[in-house]
């Protein structure tokens, strides 16, 4: 194994054999991994789960938790660069491993991207627009926040929340009595509601040499507040997607990020553009594009965390994705009866309610 500590990544490229460390164990980390490995890189996860989708396909995985200082000292001795695979990694850990190893995309943009405020602050730093929003530190601050805002709107968790949990709305102001009781009574961002067309999002990758590419727009639709199905190319105008792109890359540059940023964003009525969340990584929208584009982006990850050039970006074909939550992985049998579908299944023993057990992409044709 290589010796990372304090040492620096080398100017060009890793070479193949090189290992990537990564943080966390879920089918995000899992699919990187596949990717890596057809690169001839090797994965070694680090989480607290038994038996993780993405320690499944890894020649190595450390099972501790992410506080443990000598577990995490070891970790970052063993690999040549480090990257996460969800933003709710602790800040503290990846300062740690920054300290003694290389982190991609790095604690800044964790920092951004893991606090729903300070997110929304750096957005609008940008000259970009969100949502209205208002800290609510306190319960005491909730009907101020709700008197400058208005209703209806969004309460949630500035930390920890993400398909729909640690969130609540508010239609009324009775509501508000119970409200920060149903998000934990932890630290919250009021949001406005937005009258919004559709909700599209774009991945950009930025590589180490500052080089930019983004994938096409893309519209998510969502059942129960989960993700359920991305249909690529989104349905909007040249114009509008050329903006949702131009967003998504001065975002990333911004954050000096070497890796990937999602950017979900609300077209709304009136055809504005208003960013909704970040995430310093790949994301479910885009699991489309490992059956439809070029360089898929968990390919692309991996090339821009290890200094690789970046792949194209350019679609194949259109495509839908659709998530298999819970118990829509019993059609299994039925999907791989289907022509033309491409299933991809996380290693997860069991289903629950919420829970995304894998993805259908289905491809459509382009017109010659």
């Amino acid at each position: 194994m290589t010796d990372a500590a304090n040492r620096p990544l080398p100017a060009g490229p890793l070479p193949p054999g090189s290992v990537i460390g990564m943080l966390g164990g879920g089918q995000l980390g899992r699919m990187t991994a596949l990717a890596a490995a057809k690169l001839g890189y090797r994965t070694h996860v680090f989480c607290p789960d038994q038996d993780s989708p993405c320690a499944q396909v890894t020649d190595r995985a450390t099972l501790s938790s992410y506080g443990d200082e000598a577990a995490l000292e070891a970790f970052a001795r063993s690999v040549d660069v480090i990257s996460f695979e969800f933003e709710n990694i602790p800040h503290d850990t990846v300062a740690f491993l920054a300290e003694r190893a290389t982190v991609r995309p790095g604690a800044k943009a964790l920092a951004v991207c893991q606090d729903r405020l300070a997110e929304k602050d750096f957005v609008t730093a940008q000259g970009i627009g969100t949502a209205p929003y208002s800290a609510v530190p306190t319960e005491a601050a909730l009907e101020a926040a709700v008197m400058a805002i208005g209703l209806p709107a969004i309460l949630k968790t500035t930390r920890d929340g993400y398909d729909g949990k640690a969130q609540t709305r508010l239609d009324q102001m009775r509501d508000s009595g119970g409200a920060w009781e149903k998000i934990g009574g932890k630290p919250a961002v009021l949001e406005g509601f937005v009258d919004f067309a559709m909700e599209v999002s774009v991945i950009a990758a930025r590589g180490a040499d500052g080089a930019v590419v983004c994938y096409p727009a893309v519209e998510n639709r969502h059942r129960d507040h989960i993700l359920s199905q991305t249909i690529a190319p989104a349905p909007i105008t040249p114009a509008l997607a050329a903006e949702a792109e131009r967003i998504a890359r001065t975002l990333a540059e911004a954050l000096d990020l070497v890796g990937l940023l999602a950017v979900e964003m609300f077209v709304t009525l009136d055809g504005r553009v208003l960013v909704n969340e970040l995430a310093p990584r790949p994301h479910n929208s885009g699991h489309w594009t490992m059956d439809a584009c070029a360089t898929d982006q968990f390919e692309q990850f991996v090339r821009a965390i290890c200094g690789l050039p970046l792949g194209g970006t350019e679609r194949v074909a259109d495509a839908v994705m659709t998530n298999l939550i819970g118990d829509d992985v019993l059609e299994v049998p039925a999907i791989l009866a289907e022509p033309g579908a491409r299933l991809h299944l996380y290693g997860k023993a069991e289903a629950r309610p919420g829970r995304k057990m894998g993805h259908v992409n289905r491809l459509i044709p382009r017109a010659s």
